[in-house]
């Protein structure tokens, strides 16, 4: 009889308390949550419950299994498995609530500060130390975990020695991955680009989706997805369309006959504006920029506060001054010229209408 109350109380009685407690916690994490609404932080950490349930009952099964005397004969790997099962769970614990406070702290500066460009600086920013610390909360349980193992441990004087060299070898394999890395640091404290920037790069136009330590992501236009090194953004130069205000000034051309009604075309821009949302109003202008010899060529400037308003007000002016130009101003649209030459004033033209080639033919030989 002892030697099946004693496991099942053992184990039962752990597994009750980790209940027990977890739903006290939880309890007592709704109830701060509830009286304070002004924070996400409580909320964010009942997200660590589960992790939180597995190192309690990780570590009362690990303090009590010696008094179980359950598999008495596994005892060591049952010992060893609880451990891991511990470490494991205790770095996810530590990753929860590290997100939670990172994330708790991000909430309240947006909501402190309007400016959308220092909002999404410090947000690229948190989200690139929260990869960090991830990071090095893994590989620090990962560690401890290889610890348990006695051969780990008596092969760490061999590997302690010969960490110099692996160093070395391991810096010069992972050079690009360095330098990514460390680009990646310099893009999220240096303020070059940020998550929801409008950017182009290699003649792509798009906004910056995911920013890591090694990698970036473009969505272009047309939602495609271009992912390209963080170093790219470091060594090469690009256009960075929200960098400061992102208030854009947005150019229209037309190439249009010499006779253009140039004032009226300034009167309807000036109409097409004011019925247009997209224009915010600060500015426009026409002018005449360049002449060939058969058309001019005609420019307008509308200002819009971002990327996406200046497109949809280029586009409009553009459609709509073609079409306005092509009902009540034909004329202006450019033409191939089909008539004839005018000649100069003392040659006029002959009966056969060769006039021009003989006034440009030259003497025969043999002719006087």
């Amino acid at each position: 009889m002892e030697t099946v109350l004693r496991p099942l109380i053992v184990v039962g009685g752990a597994v009750a308390l980790t209940l027990l407690v977890g739903w006290a916690t939880d309890l007592l994490l709704r109830k701060a949550d509830g009286s304070r609404g002004d924070t996400p932080l409580w909320d964010l950490l009942r997200r660590g419950r589960v992790p939180y349930q597995l190192v309690l009952c990780a570590a009362l099964l690990r303090g009590s299994y010696d008094q179980a005397r359950l598999f008495p004969e596994h005892r060591t790997g049952v010992g060893r498995t609880l451990t891991l099962v511990l470490i494991g769970a205790a770095a996810w614990l530590v990753i929860r609530i590290a997100a939670a406070i990172v994330e708790t702290t991000y909430t309240r500066y947006a909501r402190a500060h309007h400016d959308p460009a220092r909002v999404r600086r410090v947000r690229t920013q948190v989200t690139l130390i929260m990869r960090v610390v991830s990071a090095i909360v893994g590989v620090v349980a990962v560690a401890a975990m290889l610890l348990t193992f006695p051969a780990m441990r008596a092969a760490g004087a061999s590997l302690l020695a010969s960490a110099g060299v692996l160093g070395i070898v391991a810096g010069v394999a992972a050079q690009s991955t360095l330098s990514n890395m460390f680009a990646g640091l310099q893009i999220a404290f240096g303020d070059m680009v940020r998550i929801g920037d409008t950017v182009v790069v290699d003649g792509e136009w798009g906004t910056v989706e995911e920013i890591t330590l090694t990698f970036l992501t473009v969505r272009t236009w047309d939602e495609r997805r271009i992912t390209m090194p963080v170093s790219y953004f470091t060594s090469r130069p690009f256009e960075n369309w929200s960098r400061g205000t992102p208030q854009m000034t947005g150019i229209v051309y037309w190439h249009l006959d010499h006779s253009a009604p140039v004032e009226a075309m300034r009167e309807k821009l000036r109409d097409i504006l004011r019925a247009c949302p997209a224009w915010d109003g600060r500015a426009y202008g026409l002018q005449v920029t360049d002449s060939t010899p058969n058309t001019i060529q005609v420019r307008a400037l509308v200002t819009a506060k971002d990327a996406d308003d200046i497109w949809t007000a280029r586009v409009t002016v553009r459609e709509q001054m073609i079409t306005w130009l092509a009902a009540e101003h034909p004329y202006a649209l450019p033409r191939v010229n089909t008539a004839d030459a005018v000649l100069p004033p003392h040659q006029a033209p002959s009966p056969d209408g060769n006039s021009f080639r003989r006034a440009y033919e030259f003497p025969r030989p043999g002719r006087g």
